[in-house]
């Protein structure tokens, strides 16, 4: 699907209407043109510092900011790119803790353009070039670099001896690209997925893993094996877990108190673990016990299950409260019902704005989050092919939604609910979800820009 990126910046916005000219218009999975790409570049990534590696269907970006800010806390500069970007483009390349600036940003990318020639490298492949072009030329003592779309033949993937290695949470997303059917791997779909994440793994690197059902496991555990990565798996070699008002993270190194994490979801627990687990897996960095709590309590990643400031959205909201999330597949949507679910007893259920791209399982997520929806307003995402709102409410109809309706837009979505609560006792609040596309227009609404 096309990125169609766009900034208020003219110089950027040349640079990526001309990347969307060159570009295939499309993700493209292999190493082929990207090696190209970067070999008219003098090998970037051949000079880049320390590198934490992360891939997974859910919580990649969470478990990044989890290491960036322990890295942060400890006195390091850091490199940080993932994708895709809410609202500017610039948020997915970080150069030694500040967001690319536009200048920069122009210069790279038309750089990178200058030296594809006929190559036509995907989108995602052209901003990783620019990335690791602007890492390469910049001194910083790690790179947290998140993978954009499987890990074997992902873009990112050119990263021959990373520091560590780690796999989040794996779930079915993106199947189009990753269930192609190839000799020589596995065929059910879970394993599938797994064997592409750990394609990441690296001989003699270690590979960080949460804990995974059965085929995913195995699939992981294979290929470690195969490559001769060192395996860590949650439950196994590390844990994480509640005592009393805090939580203590146990592994062969002994065991560290940590505050709760600032990121809202007993999922990320897990994600923050998993940040711990890596960042002790590898002896180049130290990363002591004051900078892992400090890295609880620093954390920021938006739109995962995010609590909106008070802003020009949360105004229009009957009780002010207003939560993001830009999950877009069955396993995200079932994370952010058991965080309302929760206290739902108590709080009651929430007003739902769903808007979702055309290629995601919108039954699967609808079923997910039923349970602790009352009403449902769906919306379009704007820009992206996406489920009508006609559809979105059909299928809300289906999965036991008690009121459903359509609007063009979350402002006038929110004028609905806000309606409604006239009507009977407010919801304890409203949740928009569905696109991380959809949030970054949210966020952009409500003035809350990432920085």
């Amino acid at each position: 699907m096309a990125d169609h990126a766009t900034s208020e910046n003219p110089a950027v916005q040349a640079q990526l209407d001309r990347l969307t000219y060159l570009s295939p218009g499309r993700d493209v999975l292999g190493l082929e043109r990207i090696t190209k790409l970067l070999e008219r570049l003098g090998n970037p990534h051949h000079a880049l510092p320390p590198v934490f590696h992360i891939a997974g269907t859910n919580g990649k970006g969470s478990t990044t900011a989890f290491l960036r800010a322990g890295l942060e806390a400890q006195g390091y500069r850091v490199h940080v790119y993932t994708s895709p970007h809410l609202v500017r483009f610039n948020e997915r390349i970080r150069i030694a803790g500040q967001l690319i600036g536009d200048t920069a940003l122009a210069a790279l990318l038309a750089e990178v353009l200058d030296a594809s020639g006929n190559i036509a490298p995907s989108f995602f492949e052209a901003t990783t070039a620019a990335a690791f072009l602007a890492f390469a030329r910049t001194p910083a003592d790690a790179a947290v670099i998140e993978v954009g779309l499987g890990g074997r033949l992902d873009a990112t993937n050119v990263i021959a001896a990373p520091l560590v290695t780690g796999i989040t949470s794996l779930g079915m997303d993106h199947m189009e690209f990753l269930l192609t059917p190839e000799a020589g791997v596995p065929t059910e779909p879970r394993a599938r997925i797994a064997f592409e994440k750990a394609g990441i793994a690296k001989a003699g690197i270690p590979l960080v893993t949460l804990d995974h059902a059965q085929s995913a496991a195995a699939a992981l555990f294979a290929q470690a094996e195969r490559v001769g990565a060192p395996l860590l798996v949650q439950g196994r070699d590390w844990e994480i877990g509640p005592a009393a008002d805090h939580h203590v993270y146990r592994d062969a190194r002994g065991s560290v108190f940590l505050p709760h994490p600032a990121l809202a979801g007993a999922h990320q627990l897990d994600n923050a673990g998993l940040a711990v687990a890596m960042l002790r897996a590898q002896r180049l960095l130290d990363v002591g016990p004051a900078a892992l709590s400090a890295a609880m309590l620093n954390v920021r990643w938006p739109a995962r299950l995010q609590r909106l400031a008070p802003g020009p959205l949360t105004a229009r909201a009957p009780l002010g409260e207003l939560w993001l999330d830009g999950g877009h597949n069955v396993d995200a949507a079932r994370r952010i019902a058991d965080h309302f679910a929760r206290d739902i007893q108590d709080r009651g259920p929430i007003d739902l704005i769903l808007g979702m791209v055309a290629n995601k399982d919108a039954v699967g997520f609808l079923a997910a989050l039923a349970p602790v929806t009352r009403n449902l307003v769906a919306v379009p995402v704007p820009g992206h092919p996406h489920h009508s709102p006609e559809a979105l409410t059909a299928l809300a109809k289906n999965s036991g939604v008690r009121h459903f309706g359509q609007a063009t837009d979350v402002i006038a979505a929110l004028g609905i609910i806000a309606n409604l609560a006239r009507k009977e006792r407010p919801a304890r609040g409203v949740a928009i979800t569905g696109s991380l596309y959809l949030a970054g227009e949210v966020l952009r609404l409500n003035e809350e820009i990432p920085d």
